[in-house]
C-alpha cells in the first residue's frame, strides 16, 4: 500500500512540472450543402471534456493537454468523424465538413487498451449504446447485451442473469465498471454482476482472450461499462429516463443533473428498478422472480493545468427474488415486496481516475475500493432469517505509463493489483469462508502501424496469493500461490478504404477464485463443492474477422477457435449432501470451443434498414462430453422502416422482426436437450424535437404470440418453469437543458 501511495504523490509533484494548455477552434458544416451545423457534440475522450458547435457552426475547446489527441465529432444523422491532432499550440480554423449517413457511426473505444477508432483497433470490439438498452424496454440489463452477436445469457428469471460469450461465463467473463474489475460475489449463476443501465453512455464488449489487457478472468471475452460523457463545457442538462414493462407491472426509472465549465465538471443521478413475478406465456406468473433496485451514481471531476482528475461513486441495492422449492409455500400472491428467499445485496463502489501530463510521457493512475454485502434471506422455518451475511472489499490499483511514441506508434507499460478480503458475519452459513486474496501483474502493450497495417503485441505476467483459515465450517487450510504468462499478437489490414481484415493469437490464463476452490452449500436445488486441487487454467486462441461497408451494405464475419487445457468447470458427482441433495463439485479437462458469428446490415432504400446476425458455437470436453451452459445457435433478424424528416418528429422507425433459437442437441451430461423456439417482436419510436433536445419515445412489444418456451441457458427449467411471455414496454428517455452557464 505504502508503494502505491508513493508513486501516486510523485506523480503528483511530476504532474505539475509540464506547460500550459492549448486550444482548438473551428466551423463545423454540411458537406453537401456547405451549411453550418450548429449543436455538433465535440467531444475528447482521454480528457472526458467537449462541447457544442454554436448556431453558426464553430466551435472552441480550450484547456487541451499538448500532444497527440483524438477529437470526435458526432451529429444525429451524420457519419461520426474521428481525428487524431498532434498539438503543440493553439489550432485555429480547424474546420471539419461532415457527411450524411444512414448506417451505424463508427465510435472511439477505449476497452483496447488505449483510445482509438474501431476500424484502427487490432482486436475487434463490439458497441451498444446506452440510449439502445435504455429504449429496448427490457427488465434486466444483461439481456440487452444479447443482440450483440456471440453474446448471449444465463438466467433465473429477469434480474438474475450472467452474460455469456462464444460459450464461456461465470467467472471466465470480466465485467468492468467504468474500467475497474468488479466483485460482487459473481461466482455461480444465481449471482449476478451488480451493474445496472442508468447513466451508461455505451457498453464495448471484447469476445475472447483479453488476460493481456485485463488479468485473470479475462479469457473468455470482457465487458466494459462506461460512465455517461460530461455535460458541453458552459452547460448543465439534465435527463429523465423511464420504462414501464406490461409483463412484471413494472418500471425501470432515473433522473439525472450534470453540469460542466471549462475546468471542473460533476454529475449525480439516481435510479429505481421495482417488478412484479413475471408471466410465462400461458399467463402462469413464475413464483418468486419479483426484484426491486434502488441506485445512486455521482462523479466530480477535475482538469488541471497539466493532469485531469475523475472521481466516480456508485451505489447498487438490489432485492433478487429467488425462485427455488422452499419458497414455493410462501408466494401466495404475485407483488412487488421482497418477503422472503431473496438476495439482500448491497454494493459500493469508489473510483479514482487520474491523467498526468509529463512533457513527453503521459501516466495515468487509477484506484478503486469496493464494499460488497451479501445476505441471504430465508423464511421463519429455517435457523435464522438471515442464514448468509458475507462482505467482500476489495482495494484495486491501475498504474499506466505511456512512453514517447510517434504518430504511428505507441508504447505502454503497466503494474495492476488487487487485494480482497471476504469475512462472514454471525449468518449460520458460511457457503465461502473467511479469506484473504493479493493480486499482482506487470504488462507490456505495443501498437504500431506501418501504412495500411495496424499492429498489437503485448506480453503480462500475474501473480495471485490465497490464504483461507479452516475453521468448523470449512476443513481446509489453503496457503496458494498462482503465477503465469500472458500474451497476445495482432493486426487490423486495410486492404481498401471500406474492407479491413483483423487476426488475433492469444494465450491467456485463470486462476482458480474462492467458490471454486472452497465452496461448500446449497445453490438453488443443487449442492455446491469447491476442490482446493483445482490447478490454473489455459487458453489458446485463434479469433479472424472480415469487415466491409460501403453507403447502404455493411458485413462482418469473425471464427474463432479456443482450445482449453484444464477448463475448470460445475459437474454432477454420486455423492449427497446430508440432506440428500445431489453435490456438483467443480473439476477440470481439457476442452475445446469453436464457431462464429455473422452480422448483415442492408439498406436498400433509403426507408427500409434490413438487420440480421447468426451466431454458431460448439463447446465440447476431450472425452466427448458436451460442456455445460452452450446457448442455442440464433438467428436474430430486423425489418426498420424509417421516415426522415427535418421538422419536429425525426428518425420516426417502425421495427419488425424476431429471434429464432435451433434446437440445442448437444447439452452436458446434466442437461437436457432444448427445442427450437421462434420470438416475434415490434418496437415503433421516434425522436421528438424540442428546441435543441430530442426526446425519445419508443413502444416495444416482446414475444408478440406468447410463445410458451424454455431456452436452453435458462435454469428455472430446474424447476420446471418456462421463460417470459408478452411483454409490451413503453420507454421514453427525455433530455433538458438547465442552465448555459456562459451566459451567466
Amino acid at each position: 500500500m505504502r508503494h502505491i501511495i508513493l508513486i501516486f504523490g510523485l506523480s503528483l509533484i511530476l504532474g505539475q512540472v509540464s506547460y500550459a494548455q492549448i486550444s482548438i477552434s473551428g466551423q463545423i458544416t454540411d458537406a453537401e450543402s456547405d451549411k453550418p451545423l450548429p449543436w455538433v457534440n465535440i467531444y475528447l475522450p482521454e480528457q472526458n471534456t467537449g462541447t457544442l458547435s454554436q448556431e453558426n457552426g464553430t466551435y472552441t475547446i480550450n484547456n487541451i493537454a499538448r500532444g497527440e489527441i483524438k477529437i470526435q465529432f458526432s451529429y444525429v444523422g451524420y457519419k461520426t468523424i474521428i481525428k487524431s491532432v498532434k498539438s503543440t499550440n493553439d489550432i485555429k480554423n480547424y474546420d471539419i465538413a461532415m457527411e450524411k449517413s444512414v448506417l451505424q457511426a463508427e465510435e472511439v473505444v477505449v476497452s483496447g487498451g488505449v483510445h482509438t477508432s474501431q476500424h484502427s483497433n487490432a482486436i475487434k470490439i463490439d458497441l451498444i449504446t446506452g440510449e439502445e438498452i435504455t429504449m429496448t424496454g427490457n427488465a434486466g440489463f444483461i439481456e440487452s447485451l444479447s443482440k450483440i452477436p456471440g453474446v448471449d445469457m444465463i438466467s433465473k428469471g429477469n434480474a438474475v442473469a450472467k452474460p455469456v460469450i462464444r460459450g464461456l461465463s461465470m467467472s471466465n467473463i470480466l465485467v468492468l465498471n467504468n474500467g475497474v474489475k468488479l466483485e460482487n460475489f459473481q461466482f455461480s449463476e444465481n449471482h449476478p454482476f451488480l451493474i445496472d443501465e442508468f447513466g451508461v453512455d455505451r457498453i464495448e464488449v471484447i469476445k475472447g482472450p483479453a488476460s493481456l489487457l485485463y488479468g485473470s478472468d479475462a479469457v473468455g471475452g470482457v465487458i466494459n461499462i462506461l460512465h455517461e460523457k460530461p455535460a458541453p463545457v458552459g452547460h448543465i442538462h439534465g435527463d429523465v429516463q423511464v420504462s414501464v414493462l406490461s409483463n412484471t407491472m413494472g418500471t425501470n426509472s432515473s433522473l439525472g443533473l450534470k453540469g460542466s465549465s471549462e475546468k471542473l465538471f460533476w454529475s449525480i443521478r439516481a435510479g429505481t428498478k421495482t417488478h412484479m413475478d413475471f408471466l410465462d406465456g400461458s399467463g402462469y406468473a413464475v413464483p418468486n422472480t419479483r426484484f426491486n433496485e434502488d441506485i445512486l451514481k455521482a462523479c466530480l471531476g477535475y482538469n488541471a493545468k497539466s493532469a485531469h482528475f475523475r472521481l466516480f461513486y456508485y451505489y447498487n441495492q438490489p432485492k433478487l427474488g429467488m425462485s427455488v422449492g422452499a419458497a414455493l409455500p410462501y408466494i401466495t400472491d404475485n407483488e412487488y415486496k421482497n418477503r422472503v428467499w431473496y438476495q439482500d445485496l448491497t454494493s459500493h463502489l469508489f473510483i479514482s481516475k487520474n491523467t498526468f501530463y509529463l512533457k513527453h510521457y503521459k501516466l495515468d493512475f487509477n484506484a478503486a475500493w469496493q464494499m460488497n454485502n451479501r445476505k441471504l434471506q430465508t423464511d421463519e422455518t429455517t435457523p435464522s432469517f438471515e442464514m448468509v451475511n458475507m462482505q467482500l472489499n476489495t482495494f484495486s490499483y491501475d498504474l499506466k505509463m505511456h512512453l514517447p511514441s510517434s504518430e504511428t506508434s505507441e508504447y505502454i507499460i503497466g503494474i495492476q493489483g488487487a487485494l480482497k478480503s471476504n469475512k462472514n458475519g454471525v449468518a449460520p452459513e458460511h457457503i465461502i469462508p473467511d479469506a484473504e486474496v493479493n493480486d499482482i501483474s506487470g504488462f507490456a502493450l505495443y501498437q504500431r502501424s506501418f501504412g495500411k497495417i495496424h499492429t498489437q503485441a503485448g506480453l503480462r505476467y500475474d501473480f495471485r496469493q490465497i490464504h483461507v483459515e479452516g475453521n468448523e465450517d470449512h476443513d481446509a487450510n489453503i496457503d496458494r500461490n498462482y503465477g503465469n504468462i500472458s500474451g497476445s499478437a495482432g493486426g487490423t489490414w486495410h486492404l481498401k478504404e471500406y474492407i479491413l481484415l483483423r487476426i488475433n493469437f492469444a494465450s491467456a490464463y485463470r486462476t482458480p477464485n474462492l467458490a471454486e476452490l472452497t465452496q461448500d452449500g446449497a445453490h438453488g436445488v443443487r449442492f455446491e463443492q469447491g476442490n482446493p486441487d483445482l490447478n490454473s487454467q489455459r487458453n489458446y486462441e485463434a479469433d479472424i474477422s472480415m469487415h466491409f461497408h460501403s453507403d447502404f451494405l455493411m458485413l462482418d464475419l469473425a471464427g474463432f477457435y479456443n482450445q482449453i487445457s484444464k477448463h475448470i468447470y460445475l459437474a454432477p458427482t454420486t455423492d449427497t449432501s446430508s440432506t440428500g441433495a445431489q453435490v456438483f463439485r467443480y473439476t477440470q479437462s481439457d476442452a475445446v470451443l469453436y464457431g462464429g458469428e455473422i452480422s448483415l446490415d442492408i439498406i436498400p432504400m433509403k426507408w427500409l434498414d434490413i438487420k440480421s446476425t447468426y451466431s454458431y458455437i460448439i463447446g465440447q470436453q476431450n472425452n466427448g462430453n458436451y460442456l455445460p451452459f452452450i446457448p442455442q445457435n440464433k438467428i436474430k433478424t430486423e425489418f426498420i422502416f424509417k421516415k426522415f424528416e427535418d421538422g419536429r418528429f425525426t428518425e420516426t422507425y417502425l421495427k419488425l422482426g424476431g429471434t429464432y433459437a435451433f434446437a440445442q442437441n448437444n447439452p452436458s451430461p446434466d442437461e437436457m436437450r432444448s427445442k427450437s423456439w421462434l420470438l416475434l417482436n415490434a418496437s415503433l419510436g421516434s425522436k421528438i424535437k424540442l428546441g435543441r433536445q430530442f426526446v425519445d419515445v419508443a413502444l416495444t412489444a416482446h414475444n408478440i404470440f406468447n410463445e410458451l418456451y424454455i431456452d436452453h441457458l435458462s435454469t428455472l427449467r430446474e424447476m420446471g418453469y418456462y421463460n417470459m411471455g408478452r411483454n409490451i414496454s413503453v420507454s421514453i428517455h427525455i433530455p433538458f437543458h438547465v442552465k448555459d452557464l456562459k451566459h451567466r
